[in-house]
């Protein structure tokens, strides 16, 4: 991993970001609580052993199963249009340290840059991966793939 920092709950932050990048993911953050929120269409799940995830996630977290990649829990509303009330405005995927998992957060950080937020937690000895900014999880869901494929070479 690049660079790592404490934040004030002890977790490591792994990614880096500017702080024109962080200035740009608040701004967005606000203009997304002040915009109207109409539904399109809702939210489509499937379930992954007992939990409900993002249908455009499964296949991945099947990906990262058979590569030994142990998740805990895994969310992605595609669009916040899709379902405005049931949606995670970041895109997120949350595994634990074992096996493959500091490869596939090196990939990761390779892969994804600014656009990914990833955070290790040493109390709970886990990872946390999510989109940078608000209206990108289509492409870090294409980019999570693109990456999956990569643990598995």
């Amino acid at each position: 991993m690049n660079q790592e920092r404490h934040d004030s709950s002890g977790e490591l932050l792994l990614s880096t970001h500017t702080p024109e990048q962080w200035r740009r993911r608040r701004q967005e953050l606000n203009e997304w609580i002040n915009r109207p929120k109409v539904r399109k269409q809702p939210k489509r799940t499937r379930l992954f052993g007992d939990t409900s995830v993002d249908e455009q996630l499964y296949p991945i977290l099947i990906q990262l199963q058979r590569a030994g990649l142990d998740t805990e829990f895994s969310c992605a509303g595609v669009s916040p249009l899709d379902e405005p009330v049931d949606h995670s405005l970041y895109a997120y995927l949350t595994f634990f340290a074992s096996g493959p998992a500091e490869k596939f957060a090196n990939i990761l950080t390779g892969n994804m840059r600014h656009r990914v937020l990833i955070t290790y937690e040493p109390a709970r000895q886990r990872y946390d991966v999510s989109s940078f900014f608000i209206g990108h999880n289509r492409s870090f869901c294409l980019l999570l793939q693109h990456s999956a494929d990569q643990l598995l070479i």
